[in-house]
């Protein structure tokens, strides 16, 4: 199995229910490809350290759990995910960074 861990950071706070929405549209778009396994997300906890950030602060984190890496790469190119990217951005400009990795524990 191969994780898939992506870190989303909004340019500017978005209210919970807006990124709870946004967290339901990607797991819908992943698990309903068939190329995801397992699927978790959550909202960044905020702790007065996130002032401090070098980068920037997380709104939220997703997990991905694949199968290999041509499942994992397929995820790039499956249907709708362009647009759901295209259509969050106009909302409420993010950016995203990723790591994949075997499982942690």
């Amino acid at each position: 199995m191969i994780h898939h861990t992506m870190i989303v950071a909004f340019d500017e706070p978005i209210p919970a229910s807006e990124l709870d929405e946004y967290l339901k549209e990607f797991e819908e778009l992943v698990t309903g490809s068939g190329l995801v396994e397992t699927f978790a997300a959550g909202h960044h906890i905020r702790v007065p350290g996130d002032d401090h950030a070098p980068v920037a602060v997380a709104s939220a984190v997703l997990q991905l759990g694949l199968a290999d890496l041509d499942a994992l790469n397929a995820t790039f190119t499956m249907p709708g995910a362009a647009d759901l990217i295209k259509r969050w951005q106009s909302r409420h400009p993010y950016k995203a960074i990723w790591v994949n990795h075997e499982p942690l524990a």
